[in-house]
């Protein structure tokens, strides 16, 4: 008589009363294996009896403590970014970051250390002067926008690459402007540059690092603070020992820029680059913070989604409408005040210690020192935001070194200099909460792209007359009294909006 196998009594029926039963047998493992993403669902654990493999008639008994499971097969590829296949795309990425990062800020940092050369060299008033330290804001502002279009256009990845390429472009060309016009025009190709990747930036760690915003923003924004401090603190040496020519102290941060962009080459062909919605692939959708939990496959379910399911389900969502979100203007005006005392530091600090009696090589140091202390706070602040519900403290706390500083800065400028450059240096690191914040105040990725386009933008677009004001008030009082108390004075705005954007909600529950 034919040997017929034995039901499996836990195994559900599978739709049919005559399926085999290695269908019937497979059907529970199909409810950790079958999802619209890339990570597995916990479902039910199977029991014992349903996960072993019962052989038919000829086929060799497999042990019964192998319990090998076929590969999780999603639309987007094997799951998970920690995939061998895809350690070294997280790799490139990573450096990506670091390098970009690191040329965020030089363009700006060395022009402000060198502000008085340059204004010389160009016979600018200081009128014209303040103009340049608000040029920077004002092309974050306006380029900043255009970021989320371009990546759905092209793809984050290529995006930044073309930043880089932006920058390195602009950085090479200023110094050997004819005027003051062509000096501007170059410094805005740059900035363009430096304005896209701003806005990407938490677009590209919410995409590959899903689970771990708070490390991988800390990690660039260190790297941020690193690139800012070390230009503010070698423009004015290196531009001596190069015979104290500006324009050359100036172009030699392009070759830092070129180097940013030879990670990103590679990445443009890579497959995660190819979904150019602007959300999120599937596999980081899948473990990215805050997202919905997905129901279990149900019992018939194959280990295999199609492609048009998996694509419907990343995109089920519609991005969030930020404007309507009174978070997302909190965070936007947040924002634009920490990135007004940031571009009055970058761009007025050297000359207020050089006008107190300060030495040129040593007000290019002091820069420095408030630069660097962004470096091991940009990591340590990001990561303690991620593990707080709200992040209000840390930004009273930042505003009340702030306010120290500029006290101290406004009454004695050379005598207690050092102090008053790590205390501004504190207060900076603003920016890297700000840039955290923006990853933690949306749950999808599409939201992410919004919120930060959003932020960066009306935040330059407030942080614009800030330089500017601090120029026209420096020339007409004949002093840095006044400007150094409107620096000041901005600060208490600054603690009341950061602690209504670090409230513990998302743009999405207010849309």
């Amino acid at each position: 008589m034919r040997d017929e196998p034995t039901p499996d009594p836990t195994a559900r029926p599978s739709g049919t009363t005559t399926a085999p039963a290695a269908t019937a047998t497979a059907a529970p493992r199909a409810q950790t294996t079958a999802t619209a993403g890339d990570s597995p669902v916990p479902g039910p654990a199977p029991s014992p009896d349903a996960t072993r493999h019962r052989p038919g008639r000829g086929e060799p008994a497999r042990p019964t403590g192998d319990r090998r499971r076929p590969p999780v097969r999603t639309a987007s590829g094997p799951a998970g970014p920690a995939a061998p296949a895809h350690r070294w795309t997280l790799g490139l990425v990573t450096a990506g970051l670091v390098l970009a990062a690191l040329n965020l800020r030089p363009a700006i940092t060395s022009l402000g250390a060198l502000l008085e050369e340059v204004s010389e060299g160009l016979h600018m008033s200081g009128s014209v002067a303040g103009v340049l330290t608000s040029v920077p804001p004002l092309c974050f502002a306006v380029f900043g926008i255009t970021a989320p279009r371009l990546a759905r256009r092209f793809g984050p990845v290529a995006v930044v690459c073309a930043g880089m390429i932006a920058i390195f472009t602009g950085l090479v060309l200023r110094p050997f402007a004819g005027g003051t016009a062509g000096f501007l025009a170059a410094s805005a190709l740059a900035l363009m540059g430096i304005a896209l990747s701003n806005v990407l930036m938490p677009v590209i760690v919410k995409r590959y690092f899903p689970d771990r915003v708070g490390g991988m923003t800390g990690l660039y924004s260190m790297a941020l603070a690193l690139g800012t401090s070390v230009a503010a603190a070698a423009t004015v040496p290196m531009t001596e020992t190069l015979g104290g020519d500006w324009r050359i102290g100036l172009g030699v941060w392009a070759a830092l820029a070129a180097l940013a962009v030879l990670p990103w080459i590679p990445l443009l062909r890579h497959r995660a680059d190819t979904d150019r919605t602007g959300e999120l692939t599937t596999a980081t959708s899948s473990t990215a913070p805050n997202a919905p939990a997905r129901s279990a496959a149900p019992p018939g379910a194959t280990t295999s989604a199609p492609p048009a399911t998996a694509t419907h389900a990343a995109t089920a969502a519609a991005p969030p409408r930020v404007t309507r979100s009174r978070t997302a203007w909190a965070l936007g005006c947040f924002f634009g005040l920490q990135a007004t005392g940031a571009y009055i530091t970058m761009g007025w600090m050297p000359q207020i210690f050089r006008d107190a009696g300060v030495p040129a090589t040593t007000a290019g140091v002091l820069l420095a020192v408030t630069m660097v202390m962004g470096v091991p706070l940009a990591f340590v602040i990001p990561r303690l935001a991620t593990r707080m519900k709200t992040q209000g403290p840390i930004v009273v706390a930042l505003g009340l070194c702030g306010l120290a500083g500029y006290t101290g800065l406004f009454f004695a400028p050379a005598a207690g200099a050092w102090a008053w450059a790590l205390l501004l240096g504190v207060s900076n690191c603003a920016f890297p909460l700000a840039l955290t914040m923006i990853g933690m105040r949306s749950r999808s990725g599409a939201g992410v792209v919004r919120l930060s386009a959003f932020a960066q933008s009306v935040g330059y677009l407030i942080s614009i007359p800030g330089p500017l004001l601090v120029g026209v008030l420096y020339q007409h009082s004949g002093g840095w009294g006044l400007p150094i108390a409107l620096m000041g004075g901005l600060m208490v705005p600054q603690m009341i909006v950061g602690t209504l954007a670090g409230r513990d909600r998302t743009v999405e529950d207010e849309c």
